[in-house]
């Protein structure tokens, strides 16, 4: 199997970059091919503007979803996003990498989904109507393939627990696991999370490199988050709302869009026991 990882670290020393070898190493032995995107080692320009939209008439104002469409349908995206494109493509898998910057992901990873991410590649695809709102959450240019996030945080476990002051991990990642991977059709796989990085000794990094270890041998195995397709029927189309009835009791927020996963069960059940912290 093709795995992709895109790597968002500044560091190719750092333990992150340590991390990125692990993986990178585990995954060539399962035999494996593996292409690393290191954004910050090309210089990866994160910002969308117009010089990503050649044909773009000077005259003309920047819509950018049109002016991606038309760039797109053209095969005249720059040439810097259609490599990252055509890895996409090729690729069985992807894992995003990244340490947990303000709660989020660096800017030139967001930048990457911003300029990759083209319409009718990212977003945009299939039919639009009252039976069908789009090939997206679940289906899409990549559905049959599997993601996940591996990331490493300075702060401690209990910070990102279901009391904790930072809020729980799992919904501090949603917006990327969901909305970034889901949406256009990736099988999402439970983050793999590192925490007390600033403070890792080098006895303390073995046991976590084991666990990714353990997470990347098992990459193709590991069941998905059980995230609800949005055109299998439990949503309302065209205005996709999750109907009545359709989520446990107590359930609310992020967890009704995860299948059988109340609020409570979503932070202290299977999913937070598979996710190896």
């Amino acid at each position: 199997m093709k795995v992709l990882l895109v790597f968002a670290h500044p560091a190719p020393r750092s333990l992150n970059g340590s991390l990125r070898d692990v993986a990178v190493h585990e995954l060539s032995a399962q035999g494996h091919e593996v292409q690393v995107s290191d954004l910050y080692a090309i210089n990866w320009k994160a910002s969308v503007d117009r010089g990503d939209f050649p044909t773009l008439r000077k005259a003309a104002r920047l819509m950018v979803p049109g002016a991606s469409r038309a760039e797109y349908e053209a095969g005249t995206l720059t040439a810097d996003v259609r490599a990252e494109q055509q890895k996409m493509l090729w690729a069985d898998g992807l894992i995003l990498q990244f340490p947990l910057w303000w709660f989020s992901m660096p800017a030139i990873l967001k930048g990457w989904v911003d300029r990759v991410y083209s319409y009718r590649f990212g977003y945009g695809v299939g039919e639009h109507s009252e039976r069908k709102w789009g090939d997206r959450y679940g289906e899409g240019t990549f559905a049959g393939k599997r993601a996940m996030l591996i990331v490493t945080a300075g702060g401690w476990e209990s910070h990102y627990s279901q009391r904790g002051i930072n809020g729980p991990i799992e919904d501090l990642l949603f917006p990327i696991n969901h909305g970034i991977l889901h949406y256009p059709g990736f099988d999402v796989l439970p983050a793999f999370v590192a925490y007390k990085m600033d403070l890792l000794s080098a006895e303390e990094f073995e046991p976590v490199a084991a666990r990714l270890r353990d997470r990347m041998r098992e990459f193709f195995t590991t069941a998905p988050i059980a995230y609800r397709r949005q055109n299998g029927g439990d949503y309302s189309i065209p205005g996709c709302e999750l109907h009545d009835g359709r989520e446990r009791r107590g359930a609310g927020g992020f967890a009704l869009h995860i299948a059988g996963q109340s609020g409570h069960e979503q932070g202290n059940g299977t999913l937070m026991e598979s996710m190896e912290y």
